[in-house]
Formats: C-alpha cells, structure tokens, sequence
C-alpha cells in the first residue's frame, strides 16, 4: 500500500479543499459548494452545490469588489492627484451612480436568500390539525414506512417527527405534529406547544380534518403564511363533491387526491425552471455580510456632505465585507488601479 511507503501518509478530511483554499485555488464559496455537492441528496442541491463550486456564485462577488475598487481608486485620485493634468476634476462624483446600482444589485441578490436556503436545507411542510385527522397517517403514506404511531385514541403523537421526501428535485421535510386541542395533559400541552412553533416556522401548513365543516380559520388563527385545506377520509364519503373551502381532498387508504395533494405542494416550491440562475447565497455568513457591505455602501451613498475621504472609508468597510464571503479579505490594488487608469506619474 502507498501508506506503507516512507514520506506517504493517507490525506486528512478536507485537505485537498484546504490546500486550494490556501494556494489561491478556491475561495471559501467554491469550498463550501464542494462541501455540499457531497452532501446533495437531491438534483435541486446537487444543481446548487454544483453553482458554488464552480466559482459562478464567487464570480459575481468578484465583480462587486472590483466596482468598489474602481470607485475607491476614483476617490483616491481626485484626492491624492487633484493637481495632475491627467486626473479631470471631480471624478469621483461619476462613481456614485454605479454604487447606487451595486447598492440595488446587492439588495435584488439578497432578495432571493430564502430561495437558497430552501434549495440547500428543504421546504419545511408541517402537517397540522385536530386529533385523528389522518395527520400521522398522511406522514406514513407519503414516507412509505411507519414512522408514526398511528392509532384511534386522541392525543397519540406528543412530539414532531419528521421525514425528508424529493419532490421535483427539491428537499422537502414533511413534520407531522401533536393534534391541536385544548386539553390538560401536560405532555400533550407541550407536544402542542411544539406544533405551533413548528407552524410558524414552516414554508407550508397542510391544514388537514376529516371534518368538512370545520373552522379552517381557527386551527392556526396566528398563522398567516402558505397553507393548503386538506380534508382527509374522503373513501368513507358518500359524496365527491369538494365542500367549500377545501383545497384538496385526500384518502390514504385509497390513494385518492395524493397526486392532486403533492402538485399542490409542488406549486409552491421556488421556480427555478425559468432562467433564474442558481448563484444564490445559501448561508448564515453570506447573509450577515452581504447585508453589512449594504450597509456600508447606504452609509457611503449619504456620507456626501461629510467628504469624499469619509465615502472612500465606507467603501473600504464594504469591500472588506464582500472580501469576508469569499475569504479574499482586502488584496489592495488601488493603486494598480489608478495607474491603469491614468497616465500619472509618466
């Protein structure tokens, strides 16, 4: 074996990654892109993690820096060259329009944050309603395995379970929860406390009863995100008409609506298909800051009256910011810049 041979040894976890990192190979995006890539367990994740590793995500970082840096080496050159021929007057002020669009670019691209963390973690659905609803029922159809205890005594599930299914390529992490009654139970008075927080953390509620005269407004009067009106039991109706109010009606014995059910969730899932490109931000870092580089641009956008050297430092703020997501923290080349630009110092 190689690792038998003097001066071989087997590579740690992430070597390779952090041998790139540090040679200027990969910057901290494509790393974590890689990293997810391995992770992906659906074509969604996969397409995402794919994007990042690629550097396509770094790429439009890259390009921000640059604009800050052209608009900084602008300001240094009214500052510092104001008396060269070469440097027309007040060139900085021709700066400000694009900080004004990089400002927009920044907030459109922050706009669309969700849309990553719902590609790379899931779309939470939480399954909600009253006792014997068909709710752990549903959970067990949809995962094709018991995974929870389904009986007809009220009050059997205290606790959120979960399961992770692929639909159109996304993640999608089904909770099934506490049935949602008044009741004295302390246990099930916590499993529903739960459930509520489960609620208003969810992408989608399925409201599900087998009542179709229910108060569909009253089982999660707080809750006013997506949901879907689920009326469950329907192999035990006479009827098939769909009562006012419903969404869809569903049977896990028969298998009926279970189609109709999941394009329903499916219509509410991100639409990539439609030439949105994937160069998305898909974590916690990324937000913080990509939302501190706006800051620092707004501040630098309004710090006019305060002077151009107070601007440039808003900018520089900004830029180590950026520098901060990819891990490229401040190479300064303002002075590359400049030069490139002018003829100074000929």
């Amino acid at each position: 074996m190689l690792g038998a041979l003097e001066g071989l040894r087997a590579a740690e976890a992430g070597e390779f990654s952090r041998r790139a990192f540090q040679n200027g190979r990969m910057d901290l995006v494509a790393v974590e892109g890689l990293a997810d890539l391995i992770a992906a367990e659906t074509e969604m994740q996969r397409r995402l993690a794919a994007e990042h590793a690629a550097g396509h995500l770094s790429a439009l970082y890259d390009s921000w820096a640059k604009r800050l840096t052209h608009a900084r080496a602008m300001i240094e050159a009214e500052l510092d060259f104001a008396d060269e021929d070469d440097v027309p007057g007040s060139v900085a002020s021709t700066i400000w329009q694009d900080m004004q669009g990089l400002k927009q670019d920044i907030v459109n691209h922050l706009a669309g944050a969700h849309v990553g963390e719902i590609v790379r973690d899931g779309f939470n659905v939480v399954i909600a309603g009253p006792p014997n609803a068909g709710k752990s029922s549903l959970l067990n159809y949809l995962a094709q395995r018991d995974i929870a205890i389904v009986t007809d005594v009220p009050g059997t599930t205290r606790d959120v379970l979960h399961v992770d299914l692929d639909l159109l390529g996304y993640a999608v992490r089904l909770h099934d929860t506490a049935g949602l009654r008044d009741t004295d139970d302390i246990v099930e008075r916590e499993g529903i406390r739960r459930t509520q927080r489960s609620i208003a953390e969810a992408h989608l509620v399925l409201l599900l009863s087998s009542d179709p005269d229910i108060d569909w407004a009253g089982l999660s009067a707080d809750y006013t995100g997506p949901r879907l009106r689920v009326l469950t039991k329907s192999d035990e109706r006479a009827d098939a008409w769909t009562p006012d109010g419903v969404d869809v009606m569903i049977s896990v014995t028969s298998g009926e609506g279970m189609t109709a059910l999941l394009d329903a969730v499916g219509g509410f899932l991100p639409d990539l298909e439609s030439g949105q490109a994937l160069s998305l931000p898909t974590r916690d870092r990324h937000f913080s800051n990509l939302r501190d580089a706006l800051g620092h641009i707004g501040s630098a956008l309004d710090a006019g009256p305060l002077g151009l050297d107070i601007q440039a430092e808003y900018l520089r703020l900004a830029g180590h910011a950026l520098g901060r997501v990819t891990g490229r923290v401040d190479v300064e080349n303002l002075l590359d810049v400049i030069f490139s630009e002018f003829c100074i110092g000929k």
